[in-house]
């Protein structure tokens, strides 16, 4: 029963957003985790996805998706790449924090991310170097290591609370603790596991649900509605 949900699930809702973006994270190569970091930076912001997936194929068109060309590109030219983009509303903003980042990165860790991955001691200390960078904090970092799960092995970080509400209404998972909730999906995931697909998928696929039906309540426009526990 299980399983056919989940496979209903994930064929509805479970593409990775770096899959989405044409970013390539499977084996961990640099540049393409880069990519990614851009990425969940756009994502961060409170603005709609659309936007930052806009804003990021703006930023694929003008090559600034390595550390030298967004600081090459300097702040004005930035500004209206995020404005092409559609990122308005935080232009300005963001276009600091990528050039300071982006010199932070270059700086500390040559450029490399996965350089800042194999210096952490272990998943908090990945998390707290992360959040060291100017602008990212929980929200983008939790985006970031969410889909780098199983290419960088400190990556593990809390699923968001929209997880658990539409794990919880399909009854995937019980606890109405954050950690044991957790714990309870990997189960649920290694139990029922789809061949060729991971936990992120999951994953994904239930902070989809979550966030677009379960916590706007629409209920009868939900894919997965008859497995629904509410």
């Amino acid at each position: 029963m299980k399983r056919a949900l989940i496979t209903k699930l994930i064929g509805e809702l479970g593409k990775p957003y770096h899959e989405q973006l044409g970013i390539d994270l499977r084996k961990g190569e640099s540049g393409e985790v880069f990519k990614w970091f851009i990425a969940s930076v756009l994502f961060g912001a409170r603005i709609s996805e659309t936007i930052a997936m806009n804003t990021y194929r703006q930023f694929e068109r003008d090559g600034l998706l390595n550390p030298r060309s967004i600081l090459a590109r300097g702040w004005s030219r930035l500004v209206e790449s995020l404005d092409r983009g559609g990122y308005v509303r935080y232009d300005f903003s963001t276009a600091t924090e990528l050039l300071e980042l982006s010199d932070a990165l270059l700086r500390t860790y040559g450029g490399d991310l996965n350089r800042l991955h194999e210096g952490a001691s272990d998943e908090a200390d990945l998390e707290a170097r992360l959040k060291e960078f100017k602008g990212v904090g929980d929200v983008t970092t939790n985006i970031f290591l969410r889909e780098l799960r199983g290419v960088w092995k400190k990556a593990d970080p809390l699923q968001q609370e929209h997880v658990f509400l539409a794990a919880r209404n399909l009854d995937l998972v019980k606890s109405k603790d954050l950690r044991k909730a957790s714990e309870e999906l990997k189960r649920v995931w290694r139990a029922n596991g789809l061949p060729h697909k991971s936990f992120v998928n999951l994953e994904v696929a239930l902070l989809r649900l979550g966030r677009l039906y379960c916590r706007k309540m629409r209920c009868g426009e939900c894919p997965v509605r008859a497995s629904c526990e509410r």
